[in-house]
């Protein structure tokens, strides 16, 4: 557990030394399947500036934390996609690879390395802010023996900075 901890402070403070475009709160819940212990899911996600600004489509990197009622951790960082329409609506999606380190035996991914994949759609205010209904799923995409995965729902709020 001491390295998504070094990974939650190192997360953290990137935040706050760099001038944020997005921070997104979600609360929601895991499913580990049969066998698993599902519970709350908590995620924080920061979205920098984006480096790609077409018509409707944004690229941008990005970092999550999630945490779920039952102890599990992830961390991971990678790159994320909105396509954004005038009327305010819009499609989230992301791939961040990283660290995850479960709370209970029974929620063992099959390695400490996963991919979260992540979908979302929700409505821009027009102050900006936001709000999501997302669905994620966390894998290590066969590169373990075991590889049971979870997915996680959630309600998102999207403050812009």
């Amino acid at each position: 557990m001491n390295r998504i901890y070094v990974a939650i402070i190192s997360l953290l403070l990137s935040i706050t030394a760099a001038s944020a475009q997005e921070l997104t709160f979600a609360l929601g819940t895991s499913d580990f399947g049969e066998g698993g212990r599902d519970g709350a899911a908590f995620d924080l996600e920061y979205r920098h500036t984006p480096f790609v600004q077409k018509r409707i489509l944004s690229v941008a990197w990005g970092a999550s934390l999630s945490l779920t009622g039952e102890g599990d951790a992830f961390i991971g960082g990678g790159v994320w996609s909105r396509w954004q329409w005038n009327s305010g609506w819009f499609i989230d999606n992301s791939i961040m690879p990283g660290l995850y380190e479960e709370g209970t035996f029974q929620n063992f991914l099959g390695s400490t390395f996963q991919i979260r994949s992540l979908l979302g759609v929700g409505y821009q205010f027009e102050n900006g802010h936001a709000i999501s209904a997302v669905i994620s799923h966390k894998s290590n995409a066969d590169l373990a023996d075991v590889n049971p995965g979870m997915n996680a729902y959630s309600i998102r709020y999207h403050f812009k900075f």
